[in-house]
């Protein structure tokens, strides 16, 4: 599966610019920890189930980990990006026979809106973007190493959570909280014949009316959690660096994900598992199935730049919860404004401190809001400075993704 085209990202000079360690907060330890790859930054981050459009929750999730990116990037490392792509799964099959389209239309419908508003948000693109659909060999070849840990309830196939002794690490969850969470994200904990009530589906036999791919484990498709997992290992091994996606995803998915791969591989999945927060809207999550989204798109066609979309998310830290108002939008349009303006000056305030109080906001931990902080000193601050200008633009580009 293509990808959407990212932007090109310009190089800095740094020389004169104290680099801090870059930090981020690991949910499985529940505290800061540093990220410091050798030569190749590996991330992972668990992309959409294409059944409608992009909203400003997921542009803030795929926000996070480019400013992650990026941070790298500045610190001279390569970065080995996967996001997939859940291209068949309940959700999707359940829009498309409610509005009477072919589901692999829907799906590459909506996933081609997905690449047209991370393009325009100028988020970097994955090396690999994989679908589903098209890891099917993948999956199968997963289960199958996950031995006598899988088992078949009727025909479907089921993985025992607690073959994996680390299991519950990464949400820190205890085991009543993880059943409700469970049965309330797509789980089946009172499904009768499963070992036990958290044992996740990893291949689902075939349904009336759904499709099905034939496999070694006999005809049917991938559970979700697994899907990623294969993904995951086929492209970036064992061990990488960063886990990301939504706070919602840290139960179950990122949990048994991990298990998964733990179980097949006897090693780490992932070095750090990095969430962000929940945007909403009137009070409540911003979700299809709550009808309350504001869309990526739908900005933009009303003539909404993208880069005052990008400032408006960026002004809220990436862990915490927030609500989308018609005033982010207004006061992130302004902003962009005063730095545009000031870019052009002929002479400014000297950019070393800018760039310094940039870098380190954002290695503590992605502090976005620090960093627009510090952008906004420099643009309202006068300088005889005639090259300045030229160094800040640049290091917003690389450091924030915002072009002026």
């Amino acid at each position: 599966m293509r990808a959407w085209t990212g932007p090109e990202v310009p190089t800095i000079e740094l020389s004169g610019v104290d680099v801090p360690p870059l930090r981020i907060h690991d949910t499985r330890a529940s505290a800061l920890v540093e990220s410091a790859p050798e030569h190749v930054a590996r991330l992972y981050v668990c992309g959409i189930t294409p059944y409608d459009a992009t909203h400003l929750g997921h542009a803030s999730t795929y926000l996070t980990f480019d400013l992650l990116q990026r941070q790298w990037l500045a610190r001279g490392l390569d970065v080995s990006y996967t996001q997939n792509v859940t291209d068949v799964d309940d959700p999707l099959l359940e829009r498309a026979t409610a509005t009477g389209v072919d589901w692999q239309e829907l799906a590459e419908r909506e996933t081609e809106l997905f690449r047209t508003d991370m393009s325009a948000l100028r988020v970097l693109a994955p090396q690999h973007y994989v679908g589903a659909v098209e890891s099917i060999d993948l999956v199968t070849a997963l289960v199958e190493r996950l031995g006598d840990a899988v088992y078949r309830v009727d025909d479907d196939l089921y993985f025992d959570v607690h073959a994996d002794a680390a299991f519950g690490s990464v949400s820190g969850l205890d085991d009543d909280t993880m059943r409700r969470v469970f049965g309330e994200r797509g789980g089946d904990p009172d499904r009768s014949g499963k070992r036990h009530p958290l044992d996740c589906l990893v291949w689902q036999a075939p349904r009336e009316g759904e499709p099905s791919w034939e496999s070694p484990l006999g005809p049917g498709r991938p559970g979700w959690h697994v899907e990623c997992a294969a993904i995951a290992l086929e492209h970036l091994g064992t061990d990488f660096d960063v886990q990301g996606g939504g706070s919602d995803l840290a139960f179950p998915h990122h949990e048994m994900s991990a298990s998964e791969a733990r179980v097949a591989t006897g090693e780490e999945f992932a070095r750090a598992f990095v969430h962000a927060g929940m945007v909403g809207f009137e009070g409540e999550k911003m979700s299809k199935s709550k009808g309350n989204l504001v869309l990526v798109s739908r900005l933009r066609e009303s003539g909404t730049d993208p880069m005052a979309i990008r400032l408006a998310l960026l002004a809220h830290h990436y862990r915490s919860d927030w609500e989308w108002f018609d005033a982010d939008l207004t006061s992130a349009e302004e902003r962009l404004a005063r730095w545009r303006t000031a870019v052009e000056r002929p002479t400014s305030a000297p950019a070393d401190d800018v760039v310094r109080d940039v870098l380190a906001a954002l290695s503590d931990d992605l502090d976005a809001p620090r960093a627009l902080a510090a952008v906004d000193a420099w643009a309202a601050a006068d300088g005889s400075d005639t090259d300045a200008s030229a160094r800040v633009r640049a290091a917003l580009d690389l450091l924030l993704g915002v072009l002026l």
